[in-house]
C-alpha cells in the first residue's frame, strides 16, 4: 500500500521504487537511482532531455542513455512517484510527486512552469464540489498564459 507521497522522505521513496522495480521484474541499477535522486534533489520541472543532461553532468562516471531516462520516467509516472505536465508539441515536463499539493501557471511561449498555492482557490473548489454534491478527492489546476519574459519579447 502506497504512503502519502507528500510526506515521503528520500529513503522511503527509494524503497517504494525498489518494490516497483521488483514487481515489474526489473533490476535496481545505479542509473535508475541517479534519475530518482536527481528528481528528488531538484524541485524544478524537467523535460526528459533536461533530466538526462543533468544526470550525465552530476553522475559523469555513470554510463546512462537517454532511453533509460525515458523508460524510468514512464515507470515512475505509471506508479505515481512522478507526475507530468503535457506541453503539447513541446512534450512533457516531469516533477517528483512527493511535493505538497500545488497548482501551476504554464507559459505557452517558453514552457516555464510556476508553482503556486492559494488557500482561497482551494476553499472555493471544495465549496463548488460540495454545492454540486461532489466528493472531491483530487484535482490538478493548470493555468496557461504568457510569462513576463515572453511578454517583453
Amino acid at each position: 500500500m502506497q504512503k502519502d507521497l507528500a510526506t515521503m522522505e528520500y529513503d522511503e521513496l527509494l524503497a517504494e521504487f525498489r518494490v516497483i522495480l521488483k514487481s515489474n521484474k526489473l533490476k535496481f541499477t545505479s542509473q535508475r537511482e541517479a534519475i530518482l535522486q536527481t528528481l528528488y534533489s531538484h524541485p524544478q520541472h524537467f523535460t526528459s532531455e533536461n533530466l538526462y543532461l543533468l544526470v550525465k553532468k552530476n553522475y559523469a562516471k555513470l554510463n546512462i542513455g537517454i532511453a533509460t531516462v525515458y523508460r524510468t520516467l514512464s515507470l515512475l509516472e505509471e506508479n505515481g512517484l512522478v507526475s507530468s505536465i503535457s506541453l503539447g508539441t513541446q512534450g512533457k515536463k516531469f516533477e517528483i510527486a512527493n511535493k505538497p499539493h500545488h497548482d501551476h501557471l504554464i507559459c505557452e511561449g517558453c514552457g516555464e512552469i510556476i508553482e503556486f498555492e492559494n488557500p482561497k482557490i482551494e476553499q472555493l473548489q471544495e465549496e463548488i464540489a460540495k454545492e454540486n454534491g461532489f466528493l472531491l478527492t483530487n484535482h490538478l489546476m493548470q493555468l496557461y498564459g504568457i510569462c513576463k519574459t515572453c511578454q517583453t519579447k
